[in-house]
């Protein structure tokens, strides 16, 4: 079953941030505080946002593209596609919502947590940040780290 949530970002209307449900439910999801808190983001890194979709699926789904798209045989929590043009911020994110809770487990920390974190680690690749090095990765989470601070004033 796909379930999808549009919400058009003020005060420009013409800016959104899709939410796409593929075979699961998130409970007590609020794509209004989402929306919100990732479009200050956006600005806050001098960029307009254009179009997010983001896809929440299953880890199977999730498997699946990664072996499609990039070769890859093994689980992951997110793949982030980006359709940049200059500064306007726009990419499709592919979240496993299975993978979210499980991680949220076992790092001993809430789903919502996890959650939000995945969801901003792939804006900032968006946003031309990358995690491939021990520095990158280092300097990735302290960005998720600081966008998870700014995620209060929102709350």
């Amino acid at each position: 079953m796909v379930r999808k949530l549009v919400l058009p970002l003020y005060p420009k209307m013409d800016n959104e941030i899709l939410y796409n449900f593929i075979d699961i439910e998130i409970p007590d999801f609020n794509p209004e505080f989402f929306s919100l808190w990732i479009n200050q983001v956006v600005v806050d890194n001098d960029f307009q946002l254009g179009e997010l979709s983001y896809v929440f699926c299953t880890d199977n789904y999730l498997l699946e593209m990664n072996k499609e798209h990039l070769n890859h045989d093994y689980y992951t929590d997110i793949i982030t596609f980006n359709y940049n043009v200059d500064f306007s911020l726009s990419g499709d994110l592919f979240i496993s919502y299975d993978r979210i809770v499980d991680n949220a487990k076992e790092l001993g920390v809430s789903v919502f947590d996890e959650l939000s974190r995945v969801m901003i680690h792939g804006v900032l690749h968006l946003l031309g940040n990358n995690d491939k090095s021990d520095e990158e990765q280092i300097r990735m989470t302290r960005l998720e780290n600081e966008c998870l601070d700014k995620r209060k004033s929102f709350t």
